[in-house]
């Protein structure tokens, strides 16, 4: 159960020519220069509705997910611990 001021993180894959610092599962493609790969974003959830789950990143922009989506899941205790400066500020502080 997602809940609006829980922390999440959501996977999401990226393609291009050079992976990030945070990049991981890193695959390059058969030909060309270009590079599949995966980032984890931290995010807060500002509200849950049945339509989907609308979440604010760091920046201050908000994405709709849906709620089955396999790619968001509740931070772990150690995410919320070592990485709490990644997760962005309570949505009653903005």
């Amino acid at each position: 159960m997602i809940r609006p001021g829980d922390v999440v993180v959501y996977t999401k894959t990226k393609h291009t020519t050079s992976p990030g610092p945070r990049a991981h599962d890193i695959e390059p493609e058969s030909r060309g220069e270009y590079y599949t790969y995966v980032v984890d974003k931290y995010w807060i959830v500002e509200s849950v509705d049945p339509d989907g789950i609308i979440c604010r990143t760091r920046r201050g922009k908000c994405h709709r997910i849906s709620p089955d989506d396999p790619r968001l899941r509740p931070a772990n205790f150690w995410e919320k611990l070592f990485l709490r400066s990644r997760f962005p500020t309570s949505p009653q502080s903005s």
